[in-house]
């Protein structure tokens, strides 16, 4: 293992959280010790916040890992990695509303490269504004990325909301066989779309049939587009249990993603929030995923740049075609050169991702 210590600045590109998770995560598949400095620094609360924090803490933890100035508020942060991945039974708990999605996000690249499978519990909110929701997680993103031959669930067990949190998911990852690395991917041409799915979630809000009012005004914007959706009604009303354990407070989300002929997935999802109502995330939802359609990419905004770290370490080359270039795309691909050594480029919309296929696993 290398000890020279990288240095990076958290304030570079979108000036995000994302910097400091992804240094972690990708300094511990490398094995080298890295330094973020001006955390969040374009932020209006700077340093490191509560999900940011346990994010950290968990990459740590996989390797036997140490970090130093892991405190709420810290500008301030080093990871030196431990010797070996592990794999295993874990649970993570970021105590706040914080976004649970965010660590899974976090933990996922270096779980693929443990030894062994691994199993991640993880608590906080699985749903609110700035974050992906565990329902785009599970039916867009994963599906997408069991396409590098990565295998991967997520179960929702318990949803979560602003600003209780206490919401929890389950994270399955089996590392792919010794030493296979990832695939590259193609996602250039998206195809015919062929069906609009939905899940229209609502919990604690009964008397005020939330999730039917969400599904409907989303039906009523696809069908003024020539579109028809299916979508899942997933409430406390319905007689069985949707998930294990019902959400610790009231809140909804929607999610909406189109299907294409090649096998590709575009979604778009709200959370519910104060002030806003069923009827406004139905129709902001399903006028996005409109627009995501109408942009011609392959992906959705979001998986964009989520898909980044799974090309660098992948063997070969893949090419992503994108709705735009967003600052967390130009963040993320600017963390895979420095710290994993993939070398990227865009051509047009088009991401282009040699991944060096060698740090999936040490």
């Amino acid at each position: 293992m290398s000890q020279t210590m990288r240095e990076i600045d958290g304030a570079a590109k979108s000036g995000s959280g994302t910097i400091v998770r992804d240094a972690a995560a990708f300094a511990t598949l490398a094995g080298q010790p890295v330094r973020v400095r001006n955390i969040r620094a374009k932020r209006d609360k700077p340093g490191l916040r509560p999900q940011h924090r346990r994010a950290v803490e968990a990459v740590a933890a996989l390797s036997g890992g140490t970090v130093e100035g892991a405190e709420v508020g810290s500008r301030e942060i080093a990871i030196r990695p431990g010797e070996r991945l592990r794999g295993g039974d874990w649970y993570w708990d970021i105590g706040t509303a914080g976004s649970a999605t965010m660590l899974a996000f976090t933990v996922l690249p270096v779980a693929l490269a443990a030894g062994e499978p691994s199993s991640h519990v993880i608590s906080g909110g699985l749903f609110q504004d700035y974050a992906p929701t565990a329902l785009h997680l599970e039916k867009v993103f994963l599906p997408l990325l069991r396409r590098t031959g990565a295998e991967v669930r997520l179960e929702l067990l318990r949803p979560g909301y602003v600003p209780t949190g206490g919401g929890r998911m389950e994270l399955a990852v089996t590392p792919p066989p010794a030493p296979a690395a990832l695939a590259p991917l193609s996602l250039e041409d998206r195809g015919k779309i062929t069906r609009i799915r939905g899940i229209s979630l609502a919990s604690r809000l009964k008397n005020r049939q939330v999730a039917d009012r969400m599904a409907n005004a989303a039906r009523k914007v696809l069908e003024g587009a020539g579109c028809e959706a299916d979508i899942e009604i997933c409430s406390d009303e319905a007689e069985a249990p949707v998930y294990e354990e019902p959400a610790p407070q009231p809140g909804a989300a929607l999610l909406l993603w189109a299907e294409t002929d090649t096998g590709c997935l575009i979604g778009a999802d709200m959370a519910g929030a104060r002030g806003r109502s069923s009827e406004e995330i139905g129709r902001k939802s399903a006028q996005t995923v409109l627009e995501e359609i109408e942009s011609g990419a392959a992906v959705d905004r979001h998986v964009a740049d989520q898909l980044i770290p799974y090309a660098a370490l992948a063997d070969g080359v893949s090419r992503i075609a994108v709705p735009r270039i967003t600052g967390h795309v130009e963040t993320r691909l600017w963390l895979v050169e420095k710290l994993l050594g993939a070398d990227v480029a865009v051509e047009d919309l088009t991401l282009v991702i040699r991944g060096s296929g060698a740090l999936l696993r040490r």
